[in-house]
C-alpha cells in the first residue's frame, strides 16, 4: 500500500505536516468539503480519503477505496481521484482533464504538483463533481 506515516486518524496526520504543505492540503480539504460535501472524510491508507467505493482486487476480495485522497509525498502533494470518465471508459478523469489543471504531474489517477498556486482550481472543482459521479478503478470490478 502507501508508506506508513506514524498518523492513526485525518487530525493526526494534518498535524504531523510541515506548515507549507499543512496549508496545502488543508486548503484541498475545504475545497472537497464545499465541492463534494456528502462525501465523508476518513484516514485511508495513511492519506485523507473522501468518499467510498466498493471494487473487487485481484485476488478476488473485496476492498472499500477512497474516491477523491490527499498525500503529503516527499517531492510534491498527492491528489488520488479514483473515477473513470464516462466518455472514455479506459481512461481516469485526471487524464481527461490533465491539460487544463495547471503546472502539474498527471500518472492515471494521480494529480502531482509542489505548491498550491500551480493547481487550476476552477479545473480542480469540476474534476472533483465528475468523480463524484463516477467512481472507480480502470480495469476493476467495481460493486455498487
Amino acid at each position: 500500500m502507501f508508506k506508513p506515516v506514524g498518523a492513526k486518524d485525518e487530525q493526526e496526520y494534518i498535524a504531523m505536516l510541515n506548515e507549507e504543505r499543512r496549508e496545502i492540503i488543508e486548503v484541498l480539504d475545504k475545497l472537497i468539503k464545499d465541492t463534494v460535501p456528502y462525501m465523508e472524510r476518513w484516514f485511508a491508507y495513511n492519506m485523507l480519503g473522501y468518499g467510498k467505493f466498493k471494487y473487487i482486487d485481484y485476488k478476488k476480495q473485496e476492498n472499500e477505496w477512497p474516491i477523491i485522497a490527499l498525500a503529503s509525498q516527499k517531492n510534491y502533494v498527492s491528489l488520488y481521484v479514483c473515477a473513470i470518465h464516462p466518455e472514455h471508459g479506459d481512461k481516469y478523469i485526471a487524464e481527461v482533464y490533465e491539460k487544463d489543471l495547471g503546472k502539474v504531474s498527471v500518472g492515471k489517477s494521480c494529480i502531482r504538483f509542489k505548491k498550491l498556486e500551480d493547481l487550476n482550481i476552477d479545473v480542480v472543482k469540476e474534476v472533483l463533481k465528475a468523480a463524484a459521479k463516477n467512481p472507480g478503478l480502470v480495469g476493476a470490478k467495481d460493486k455498487k
